[in-house]
């Protein structure tokens, strides 16, 4: 049997799924919904263009080559003084991320900045094989972190070499998420190409026993139980309502009108099942409890978690009427907009290059363990299963994880050496438990935003905002003023 924290996903082979925990999903989902904007008040002007990119920096023996796509917008840059903002793509067509990222677009003017966004290698448009990229992995075998930073530093170099008057150029790079991740792994393995690294809700420590596997669910929890009472709680006596209820037959039929799916439950791979897209749905909450109105899968409202706990304020009901309470929270996620006859438990895994591409990378270097214990968080108990894990991902892809390669690669908490990145962490955002949370040292600074999600401080300025994000962002401008004035300084010493 599955258990509560392995999602199926659904890929192109078909009768091939492979379980990925919810947190790695949810991580997923959010950059593939390309409805999800933070509409910034600035138009968003750019020019896409592409670059030859070896398929294969690191060996001699092939020299064929590929199409990276990345964009331009240089409205606000300025030759004299001025800098260059770098977009690390993460999982994901990179139009979205230019879209999703308006604080870059934000500060552009008063950094006289480029803004540069480039294209992850095997997402949207930068398809190393075209069409046969995701045929086996001996064609995903180039789907790896350093390989993605190598395409950055040759882009660097090209933009450097092409553009009049960018040579002698500070840049900049910046990333959320796993995007976030490879900014600062940049700047840590290309510290000659970039001054500095802003790195937003990066869980670059969401490796090993770095930190506690049950770290992600128990902030997830923590969401809940602060938005309403006895929210949390409601939730963690729902997965025993839903067991009993089901454990009569003729209880299925009743489960799938009372939660209006529109496909009835008829197995109990089918109620597993329904657990597993509950539990995601609990997680891209706790990702996306932004204070303004947003779109996601599906329209939100402001602090959507406050919204749902509104139907699950008394966990002592029976287990019929928990459940109709249950339908109501999830209403709010799948239904806000009044439209949906039906929910449907398949919307959150639809198949796509993106989430085919990054059930690869979690099964190759991004082995993030995920655990609960129904205690400490709202969730059915669950072990993380490195064997399991392994033996699956074998399954889809013939290759197995490597958990201690990306801690060996990047340095895990090993990391004072270097210098100039910020970290910054919104304290709702559940990746937070795998960030860098208090600074390391004077110019590996962590920045925590109270009543922040996920990568909030990237989207663009808000009438909403609260004002711990807008305090963020103006440490985080004055970090990277500091960094470009360096660089200057620096500079003129040399001539």
């Amino acid at each position: 049997m599955e258990h509560l924290s392995l999602l199926l996903l659904a890929f192109l082979t078909p009768g091939v799924a492979i379980p990925v925990p919810p947190a790695l999903r949810a991580l997923s989902n959010l950059h593939l919904s390309s409805s999800f904007t933070s509409r910034p008040a600035i138009t968003m002007k750019y020019s896409i263009h592409y670059i030859q990119q070896k398929v294969d920096h690191f060996g001699f023996n092939t020299d064929k080559t590929f199409k990276q796509r990345y964009l331009i917008a240089d409205q606000h840059w300025r030759e004299d003084g001025g800098s260059i903002l770098f977009y690390t793509g993460n999982e994901g067509d990179i139009i979205w991320f230019c879209n999703n990222t308006g604080f870059m677009w934000d500060v552009a003017e008063e950094l006289k900045a480029m803004l540069i966004f480039a294209e992850h290698r095997y997402y949207g448009e930068s398809l190393p094989f075209g069409a046969n990229s995701f045929k086996d992995s001996r064609h995903l075998n180039f789907l790896t972190s350093e390989q993605a930073l190598a395409d950055y530093a040759e882009l660097i170099e090209h933009l450097k070499r092409t553009i009049p008057g960018a040579k002698n150029q500070p840049v900049i790079a910046l990333g959320g998420s796993y995007g976030g991740m490879l900014a600062a792994w940049f700047r840590m393995k290309f510290p000659h190409m970039v001054v500095g690294a802003l790195a937003a809700s990066a869980p670059i420590w969401q490796f090993e026993d770095l930190v506690p596997c049950g770290v992600f669910m128990e902030i997830v929890t923590r969401d809940f139980r602060r938005s309403g009472p006895n929210c949390s709680e409601s939730i963690r006596k729902s997965w025993d309502a839903i067991n009993r209820l089901t454990r009569k037959g003729s209880s299925l039929h009743w489960l799938s009108e009372a939660l209006h799916l529109c496909t009835p439950l008829t197995s109990s791979q089918d109620v597993q099942r329904l657990k597993d897209w509950i539990s995601e749905t609990w997680v891209n909450l706790a990702m996306v409890d932004y204070p303004y109105e947003s779109n996601f899968l599906q329209p939100l409202p402001a602090w959507p978690i406050k919204v749902v706990c509104q139907y699950l304020r008394n966990p002592e009901v029976s287990d019929s009427q928990l459940l109709q309470n249950i339908f109501q929270a999830l209403n709010v996620y799948y239904n806000y907009s009044g439209q949906a006859r039906c929910l449907n438990m398949s919307e959150t895994s639809t198949s796509s290059l993106g989430s085919l591409g990054w059930s690869y990378q979690a099964c190759t270097e991004m082995v993030m363990p995920f655990c609960s214990n129904g205690i400490n968080d709202m969730f059915e108990p669950y072990s993380w299963d490195l064997k399991e894990f392994s033996d699956d991902c074998f399954i889809k892809w013939g290759v197995r994880p490597r958990p201690s390669w990306v801690t060996a690669m990047y340095g895990g908490k090993n990391i004072s050496s270097h210098t100039n990145i910020i970290f910054s962490n919104g304290d709702l955002d559940p990746w937070s438990g795998g960030g860098v949370n208090k600074n390391i040292t004077d110019t590996l600074v962590a920045i925590t935003i109270p009543d922040g999600a996920h990568h909030l401080d990237l989207r663009a300025n808000n009438a909403f905002d609260p004002t711990t994000v807008l305090s963020a962002r103006s440490s985080e401008v004055r970090y990277m003023k500091q960094w470009i004035r360096d660089f200057y300084a620096s500079l003129r010493k040399k001539h």
